[in-house]
């Protein structure tokens, strides 16, 4: 690939540009990513990932047990899709006015009308179902089956069952690029998929070795580029026509979630140990951290805001962890009751 920016001068600069190309951020110094808005959502559930609706100007949370649904601009809590156990992920199919949850507790895909919020519908997916996505191209959902280690394809407009994809290891967050592939993190093999997502097959796999633990993925679809989030803290930037890794940049601890913002080129890391490394591309294999900002110990998930150039993210307060008790496995920190928070950061 040929270059396509010259280097980054410097961090003010980008910033600057990058406040002077969107007319909904008002002119001022540069001064990098800052907190804008923190609300106190409250419940009791973890989370998992966001999902942002920027037309309808809705942000999905999901929480445990049910998506918690906000308002993206006055962030109040405007509805609720209950019912929904153990769910991880949320993809919307705004043509055929559908929602789609992954919900991993129950094996299934909860299917709800994006203007009612009212349940729709299931359907049986692989085992521990986690990420999903929706591509317009072959217009179906895919979840991606940690346990299983697979991918349940659903048509987007009946909700039936199109098929299943055998990935061969534990699943994480996926892409599409819109021209015919689908990708997929493998967690535990440190690999890549290029998936077809008509045929239901895997193309070519991909490993990212330095990058270890593969997570978050983001796309940069005019480019052709993932940005793999991996938790020996890194970032990959993999070619995406022939899968190689092409430039890694150092990230926060805990990496769960990456996005992309197309107008600055900016790519983002949200990090457990409470940061956001905020990436800029200088040229087609030269990328620099441009800041890493402080957010709060446990916001790991997020979303974007391609309109307003907004960062969603989600964490709560941690309470000390309980004795362990024989033969208990994984165990996470108490949440603080009600200490749920939406952290709304921008330039």
């Amino acid at each position: 690939m040929t270059s396509r920016r010259s280097p980054l001068v410097s961090v003010s600069l980008i910033l600057l540009a990058i406040k002077v190309a969107s007319p909904s951020v008002v002119a001022a110094p540069p001064e990098g990513y800052h907190l804008l808005k923190k609300v106190r959502l409250g419940g009791e559930s973890f989370w998992d990932y966001l999902k942002l609706d920027p037309d309808a100007r809705r942000l999905y949370i999901s929480r445990g047990s049910h998506v918690m649904v906000v308002d993206a601009d006055t962030y109040n809590v405007g509805g609720d899709i209950p019912n929904t156990p153990g769910v991880h992920g949320i993809a919307l199919a705004p043509e055929f006015g559908r929602g789609f949850t992954s919900d991993g507790g129950t094996n299934q895909v909860t299917i709800f009308d994006l203007k009612t919020l009212r349940a729709l519908g299931a359907v049986k997916t692989g085992e521990a179902p986690d990420a999903i996505i929706y591509d317009p191209v072959p217009k179906r959902v895919f979840t991606f089956n940690g346990r299983t280690g697979t991918s349940t394809a659903v048509d987007g407009a009946t909700g039936n069952v199109a098929g299943t994809i055998e990935l061969g290891g534990r699943p994480e967050f996926a892409a599409a690029d819109r021209e015919g592939h689908v990708y997929n993190n493998l967690e535990d093999k440190s690999i890549v998929l290029q998936i077809d997502p008509k045929n239901l097959k895997v193309l070519n796999r991909w490993p990212l070795a330095p990058c270890e633990s593969p997570s978050g993925m983001a796309i940069h679809r005019d480019h052709r580029l993932l940005f793999v989030g991996c938790r020996n803290k890194m970032m990959a930037v993999v070619d995406a026509d022939s899968g190689r890794v092409v430039a890694t940049v150092p990230i926060g601890q805990g990496v769960d979630s990456n996005r992309f913002d197309p107008a600055p080129e900016l790519v983002f890391s949200s990090n457990s140990d409470g940061t956001l490394t905020v990436v800029h591309e200088d040229s087609a294999e030269k990328y620099t951290v441009v800041e890493n900002v402080q957010t709060q110990r446990g916001a790991r998930t997020m979303t974007l805001d391609p309109k307003t150039h907004r960062v969603y993210l989600v964490t709560a307060e941690f309470g000390p962890m309980p004795r362990a008790q024989p033969g208990q496995g994984f165990r996470r920190l108490p949440l603080v009751p009600g200490s749920f928070t939406l952290l709304v950061f921008t330039l």
